[in-house]
């Protein structure tokens, strides 16, 4: 059973992920290279930088949906929490993991929201399963893993490959390496932008293997994202 990828930048010139659809391709084959059977593709919606359309990401994916046999595109988007974020809440018209329950979501890196987690606390309770983009970016969570680990209860967490292996800075690293070895994290995901950031993607799968073991590789990179994408939130 092959990998699922729950956060890439794959589908070409939306972001500042892949910018056309040569490059789109590289990174598939890559990925599928990799033992990845499933990719999400998350561009980013996130207002006043990164906004395209419903219509430009379902062409996008229309486009590249069954280009490379054996893998399958699947479709989400990485949520800012922004207004335009609160509006599609409010609206219940968040983009979601396959129009689904579960949805992708980042937020600033320096500084919690307001009032971040009764508002979370609320969303997961109208039905939804929020799912944290790169939590290890998160300084704020930095001194305080044990308040990160109850968010998991209510949210998932999903780690970068890429910071497990150093590329995202040595802080960032060494929290991302926690979360995993202490089972706070509940997958793992490339969140790759470029044919440059699959190395550092393959080099965070080789830890994890190395460190914990394949059934840690099966948690983190099939079974917990299987769940998640079937809107369900799974043990850590």
């Amino acid at each position: 059973m092959g990998y699922l990828d729950l956060h890439s930048h794959v589908l070409p010139a939306l972001d500042d992920g892949a910018p056309d659809l040569e490059t789109s391709l590289t990174m598939l084959r890559a990925l599928f290279a990799m033992g990845y059977e499933v990719v999400t593709a998350t561009p980013h919606q996130k207002a006043s930088q990164f906004l395209p359309s419903l219509e430009k990401i379902r062409a996008a994916h229309a486009a590249l949906a069954g280009a490379v046999p054996g893998l399958r595109l699947a479709l989400a988007a990485e949520n800012y929490w922004d207004e335009v974020f609160f509006e599609r809440w409010r609206a219940h018209q968040i983009p979601s993991y396959d129009d689904g329950r579960a949805f992708l979501f980042e937020i600033p890196p320096e500084e919690l929201p307001v009032s971040f987690e009764d508002t979370l606390f609320h969303i997961a309770a109208s039905g939804k399963l929020p799912v944290m983009a790169h939590p290890e970016r998160y300084r704020p969570f930095w001194s305080d893993l044990e308040r990160l680990a109850r968010l998991g209860g209510q949210a998932a967490l999903v780690v970068d490959l890429g910071a497990l292996a150093g590329n995202h800075g040595w802080r960032e690293k060494g929290v991302a390496r926690k979360l995993v070895a202490e089972r706070i994290a509940h997958a793992v995901a490339t969140d790759v932008h470029a044919p440059s950031d699959l190395r550092a993607a393959g080099e965070g799968i080789r830890w994890i293997q190395k460190k914990l073991g394949p059934e840690a590789v099966t948690r983190l990179l099939v079974d917990n994202p299987r769940a998640i994408l079937a809107g369900e939130l799974p043990d850590p």
